[in-house]
């Protein structure tokens, strides 16, 4: 893909001038896109879920989370005349670019904590300027929040973004609202330092970006009149990032997993909350590596567009993966991670050396998140393997996004284009049945699951009267599956890797026989091999822009017929960055025997059993 010749793309991103620069570099390209009364910001076309005014205005807010920041860390932004206009604007009722009456479970609730980040951080800049009636206006508009409902999701804590900030100009605040909404987020604490967005909901970058984030930003803000809070809030972040640091890789990429991935670097603000907090359970060399490191990473991409706007998508421009919330000017929320530039230039962050990642283990077992992370160093190959959820949710493309066997921070993972067929479908590392009509279900949510050290059991249902029991022996390059499925239907069944990314030329070295397939290319080496169950290996090329990193694809799948009654599938899959061309790899496949009701599964040696399972 092309790279714009933008000049983010030559930041060295090494000093804080660096890091300042890199957020004018970002928002500079939106200057001609302001309204007249500079409160609305017109991205793109397109459009979410919500009004395309309150998009604009979702646009225009977005961009504070770096502008804030940047100057409060001291640094003056040639573009706060007119933003400060706009938000003046924006909260007076009598102007014509009002931001209007916020309704329950309103997108601007979303927005409206900014504006209580602000006041906190820069009220110098945002708040004394402004005269008595423009106080009002700020106020009242603002203060809206406490009389909305929002979801039972890190939403709660918008309004005590908001009210912190009314707190700190020592305006009128709503100081219950904090307590309650405090007092429900705990609710969703589980353990290790993790949290889910909400009750028996997901643990995802929500953890991160969201929850951790904004608990981190009140315990630095209130350590003094709330030391209890703010010392809980710190050691939760603390064990958290213990956890947390196993998603990211030695060449600054991390994980794709869950939803709003449109958010993009927004995937290491939680080191930034952390650096501002002063939580030093790494080193700040160490959280300066990770989160300048990721930057890099991100600005490597093309993830602008040639106008030198953020598009929404992952590696690239792609508005298949999206959510229905995410708007053109969406993608700004990782403006977050530019928390640190709130720190003066003397902050002992900016005078660390920065370092790379410190030794972490092969496997991480990460129970509140049903994951474990296995890592190869020496390829900058981080797997996360997955045992799915007891409860599910309506956002787009739940099932790609959460219950996947495996996520890899090299592979991505892909999502369905259209309901017709495997190349559709899109069915990378899950297991896809159908009743012979070319339409697949897929798993959204388990029954039961269970982790015992670096295996997962997890058993679904596609359909009532389908029962997949599903055992996953995690490992790297090669992890296996095996699926006992109980059916009264007959079913086809598709089980997919790895998604090995194509090069522009489309060469592809293919190894393949009736029951084995790799393929292999600069980019890496994806296979898979029916180990019992008389499956077939089959190449599939699925539609374009499905995966999250590479735009089009080819994943090593193996299939099969199953007749009513219960059938055992077994398979191995491989998956290596960077593959060499001729390297082998089939004499480094496991092995399996099945008999008196029990699976073996031997290492490549067939004398080395790795894994037994009564069935």
């Amino acid at each position: 893909m092309r790279n714009f010749d933008l000049p983010i793309y030559k930041n060295s991103l090494k000093t804080k001038e660096d890091v300042n620069l890199a957020v004018e570099q970002i928002c500079h390209p939106l200057k001609d896109k302001f309204s007249k009364g500079n409160a609305h910001l017109h991205v793109g076309n397109t459009s979410a879920g919500h009004p395309d005014p309150i998009a604009e205005m979702e646009g225009f807010s977005r961009l504070l989370w770096g502008i804030v920041p940047l100057l409060a860390g001291g640094r003056e932004y040639d573009g706060w005349e007119a933003t400060f206009q706009g938000i003046k604007n924006g909260t007076n009722p009598s102007h014509e670019e009002y931001w209007g009456s916020i309704q329950d479970y309103d997108q601007r609730i979303v927005e409206v904590a900014v504006y209580g980040f602000a006041l906190a951080l820069i009220p110098e800049k945002i708040w004394e300027p402004l005269n008595e009636e423009e106080k009002s206006h700020f106020v009242s508009w603002i203060s809206q929040i406490n009389d909305c409902k929002v979801h039972d999701c890190n939403w709660l804590l918008f309004p005590v973004l908001v009210n912190l900030g009314l707190k700190a100009v020592e305006a009128p605040y709503d100081k219950e609202k904090i307590e309650n909404n405090l007092d429900r987020i705990n609710a969703f604490y589980i353990a290790d330092g993790w949290y889910s967005d909400g009750v028996d909901a997901h643990c995802d970058y929500y953890t991160s970006f969201a929850i951790h984030y904004y608990c981190l930003f009140y315990a630095e803000l209130m350590k003094s009149e709330d030391p209890e809070r703010s010392k809980l809030y710190k050691e939760r972040a603390g064990l958290f990032a213990q956890d947390f640091i196993y998603w990211f890789a030695k060449d600054g990429s991390a994980l794709p997993y869950g939803r709003s991935l449109s958010y993009r670097f927004a995937q290491v603000s939680f080191w930034s909350a952390m650096v501002f907090a002063e939580v030093e359970v790494f080193s700040y060399g160490q959280m300066k590596g990770i989160i300048l490191n990721n930057l890099r990473w991100w600005f490597k991409q093309p993830i602008f567009l040639a106008d030198g706007t953020l598009s929404i998508g992952y590696a690239y421009p792609n508005q298949v993966m999206a959510e229905n919330y995410n708007s053109p000017g969406s993608p700004y929320w990782g403006l977050k991670t530019f928390l640190i530039l709130a720190l003066k230039d003397d902050h002992p962050f900016w005078q660390a050396e920065e370092t790379s990642l410190p030794q972490l283990k092969e496997v991480s077992v990460q129970h509140p998140a049903h994951l474990v992370l296995c890592r190869q160093e020496e390829t900058n190959h981080v797997l996360a393997f997955n045992t799915g959820h007891r409860s599910t949710n309506d956002h787009t493309h739940t099932s790609a996004k959460y219950e996947k066997f495996v996520y890899s921070n090299y592979f991505g993972f892909s999502v369905p284009r259209a309901e017709w067929g495997l190349e559709q479908g899109a069915f990378d590392s899950t297991l896809a049945l159908s009743e012979g009509d070319n339409i697949y279900r897929v798993k959204r949510k388990v029954e039961e699951y269970k982790i015992d050290d670096n295996v997962i059991y997890t058993k679904w249902k596609p359909w009532e009267n389908v029962v997949v029991s599903t055992w996953l022996i995690t490992g790297a390059p090669w992890h296996i599956r095996v699926h006992q499925i109980t059916t009264q239907r007959k079913l086809d069944v598709a089980d997919g890797g790895f998604a090995l990314g194509k090069t522009e030329d489309d060469s592809l070295e293919v190894m393949k026989d009736n029951n084995a397939a790799i393929v292999n290319n600069s980019l890496g080496k994806s296979g898979v091999k029916s180990l019992y169950g008389n499956a077939k290996a089959i190449l599939v090329n699925p539609n374009s822009n499905t995966n999250l990193i590479h735009s089009r694809t080819t994943i090593p799948t193996v299939t099969s017929k199953i007749d009513v009654g219960t059938s055992l599938l077994v398979s191995g899959f491989y998956g290596e960055p960077n593959g060499e061309k001729g390297r082998g790899m089939w004499q480094e496949a496991p092995y399996v025997e099945v008999k008196d009701n029990e699976i073996k599964i031997y290492a490549s040696d067939k004398s080395t059993v790795v894994y037994r399972q009564r069935l």
